[in-house]
């Protein structure tokens, strides 16, 4: 654990704050977010998380900024997975382009409060139990057998737990209502789709904390280091999803880095665990070792992508994997509820 002073966390705080009251009075208006736009954004979230990266480095010293950095550009990584679940969400419910932005934005603050509570229990849970380290690399490599066998879990938005506990909770209506997320019917207050979106969006992190949780644990286990990453990740999710938005087919090998990044970190989390419980001689995996790793294994998914596309021709044929998962249920979709 580091000695993290009282200010830094305040500081902390103060720049996600500002951060997220800048990017809501910065899109007041609904509209559809254009790749420049998009661009500039995540270059502006990019440069903030390694701006505070080095603030880290300076104030904590080098250990804790190398696995700030080794975190965060981790969390980055996995959170590629969420965005093919944000456009099946978005698909299944219709949500016009322009509101998009505005959903995102209030399922950040959630995956921002759900992310802090997990991470939270799980820093408690390995400090007092290490034998915690094997359960969560066993995840993980179930997590790598699912991804290599392509037997990921496939997430259906209407049937999340999410949506459902919102739908017994108030009444959704069959249509949008502008970017609002109620409106008054009879009388009555009754929820817009746009909330079920919200839900389905918020569910779908829950399930992807599953994976991200253990793996940003094993890369270290201080409170301040692990959420301050997750977060500076989870801030820029929005504008790299408006910015690799048609593209994300295009890396067809990413899941396979993904697959190796997991894999890697499980083995990463047993040698923790070997360390802490059987015996100092167990050699640990250093920091500056695995954020060497995953940047070399993104990037080498990205360029195979680039350099090896997907055939059209099989495309069209068949259809892939991410347009199949696009398509409306059989017989259509057209109530959200």
């Amino acid at each position: 654990m580091f000695d993290v002073p009282f200010w830094l966390w305040i500081a902390f705080a103060a720049t996600v704050v500002v951060s997220l009251a800048v990017d809501l009075l910065a899109h007041r208006d609904t509209h559809v977010i254009g790749f420049k736009e998009a661009a500039a954004w995540s270059g502006l979230w990019v440069g903030l998380a390694l701006v505070f990266g080095g603030v880290v480095f300076f104030v904590l010293g080098g250990t804790a900024g190398t696995e700030y950095t080794t975190a965060w550009l981790l969390e980055k990584s996995l959170s590629v997975d969420n965005l093919f679940v944000f456009a099946l969400i978005f698909a299944y419910f219709k949500v016009p382009r322009a509101y998009q932005h505005r959903v995102l934005f209030f399922g950040v603050i959630g995956a921002l409060v759900f992310r802090g509570v997990f991470l939270a229990a799980g820093v408690a849970v390995v400090s007092r139990f290490t034998a915690v380290l094997f359960v969560f690399a066993a995840i993980l490599f179930y997590s790598v057998y699912k991804i290599l066998k392509g037997e990921e879990e496939s997430f259906d938005p209407g049937r999340s737990f999410a949506v459902r506990l919102l739908r017994k909770v108030i009444p959704v209506r069959d249509t949008y209502a502008g970017p609002k997320f109620f409106v008054k019917e009879a009388g009555k207050r009754v929820a817009t789709p746009l909330l079920a979106v919200v839900a389905a969006i918020e569910a779908a992190d829950l399930i992807f904390a599953v994976d991200s949780v253990p793996a940003v644990l094993a890369v270290s286990d201080d409170a301040f280091i692990v959420y301050t990453s997750n977060a500076f990740a989870i801030l820029g999710l929005r504008a790299l999803y408006f910015l690799l938005s048609g593209l994300l087919d295009r890396f067809h090998y990413l899941s396979k880095g993904l697959a190796i990044i997991l894999g890697f970190i499980g083995v990463k989390l047993i040698l923790q665990a070997l360390h802490k419980m059987v015996s100092p001689s167990v050699p640990e995996i250093p920091s500056p070792v695995s954020l060497a790793i995953i940047v070399v294994v993104l990037a080498v998914s990205v360029i195979l992508s680039l350099r090896h596309p997907v055939d059209p021709a099989d495309e069209d044929a068949g259809g892939s994997d991410e347009e199949e998962a696009l398509a409306p249920p059989p017989g259509g979709r057209q109530d959200p509820r």
